[in-house]
């Protein structure tokens, strides 16, 4: 008999689990703590690059570098990520330092068109040490170009890409809104499963959030190889506050997962930003518990059982100078107190009005 390589029996075991049979039993939130906050300059160059718009952030433990990618759509410069080195201890952190950036690759080994794309989150492959990124794609008019989720050597040069469901593909009435497309995304279960999460509903799946009430994200779980297996109803918060001075124009959207174990396929952070013009931005962070949702992979959401959450921080509660676009959010690294850390980042929209945060919390 053949023998199955050790990828295959893991993604194996990973795909029994998901989704599992029943909810977990209830665990109390963790507390948390401010450890640092730095401020990166607004217009910073780097390498000839304007720093800005970072709008995803990973940890790698095997290189002690984070890993940032910029959300420009190669207008400034070529969309690109950042590697940088942060000192992370029990008392504070240490300034951020920028160690390289590179430009991301299309197939044929050239940068980015302007324009022609919109990076949002990056994830470093467990196994490989490749790099998994989100695009969110374009409708705009006539326009219609898809998301997608593609892969990257750490040198930049384009090594793949994954399929994405059919229903989060623009079509002139179906798929993700304007700039709502897949925003989120991390590896599940070791590496062997990698979910991804639309920021808003896709245009059948309702309307918008807004302050009179929530709305309904995509959190989609596929194979690191790339066969889809499951879709789950995630719901939104309403917006926090009514924009100012004209109403309506805030929204809340998911922009961020994090698997909340490495090995857990079915446990998720889920950081969501809500803005509104005129009262700022409210991120709260949230764990997510996949088990015992309904799975609609390219079905309607209709009466489907959403995704159980619970909230873990609200980022006006830790004492912040304040709080700006967040974006990304990571792992950092483990305190000796046997503390986690969750390194945040804002995307300052490369606004002078607003900041770049790296922001770093302590749970214990």
């Amino acid at each position: 008999m053949r023998r199955r390589s050790r990828h295959v029996l893991i993604i194996s075991c990973a795909l029994a689990l998901v989704p599992a049979p029943a909810a977990a039993d209830p665990v109390a939130a963790p507390s948390v703590r401010l450890l640092g906050e730095q401020v990166i300059a607004s217009g910073l160059d780097f390498e000839g690059t304007t720093v800005g718009g970072l709008s995803g952030i990973d940890y790698s433990a095997h290189t002690g570098e984070f890993l940032l990618i910029s959300d420009d759509r190669s207008n400034k410069s070529p969309a690109r990520y950042y590697t940088a080195r942060m000192a992370v201890g029990e008392h504070g952190v240490g300034p951020l330092t920028f160690t390289g950036t590179r430009p991301l690759l299309t197939a044929t080994g050239a940068p980015y068109a302007p324009m022609s794309v919109d990076p949002e989150e990056i994830r470093v492959d467990p196994w490989t040490g490749d790099y998994y990124w989100t695009q969110e794609g374009e409708r705009d008019g006539a326009v219609l170009a898809d998301p997608s989720v593609r892969v990257a050597h750490p040198d930049g040069s384009y090594a793949g890409e994954l399929p994405i469901p059919e229903n989060e593909r623009m079509r002139p009435g179906s798929g993700p809104r304007q700039n709502q497309g897949l925003e989120a995304a991390t590896f599940l279960a070791g590496g062997a499963l990698f979910a991804t999460a639309t920021e808003g509903p896709l245009l059948p799946d309702g309307p918008a959030a807004t302050t009179a009430g929530g709305a309904v994200a995509r959190i989609t779980v596929q194979a690191r190889s790339g066969p889809l297996l499951a879709q789950y109803a995630y719901p939104i918060e309403p917006v926090f506050a009514e924009s100012r001075p004209e109403p309506g124009r805030g929204g809340t959207g998911v922009t961020s997962l994090l698997a909340a174990d490495a090995l857990d396929p079915a446990k998720v952070l889920v950081l969501e930003r809500s803005f509104s013009p005129g009262a700022a931005n409210k991120i709260r962070v949230y764990e997510a518990d996949l088990a015992a949702a309904t799975n609609i992979l390219d079905a309607p959401i209709g009466a489907a059982r959403p995704v159980a959450k619970r909230l873990l921080v609200d980022l006006d509660d830790v004492g912040l100078s304040a709080v700006d676009n967040v974006e990304g959010m990571t792992w950092g690294p483990r305190l000796p107190s046997g503390e986690r850390t969750l390194v945040l980042v804002s995307d300052d929209n490369f606004d002078s009005r607003q900041v770049t945060q790296i922001i770093t919390l302590a749970l214990a």
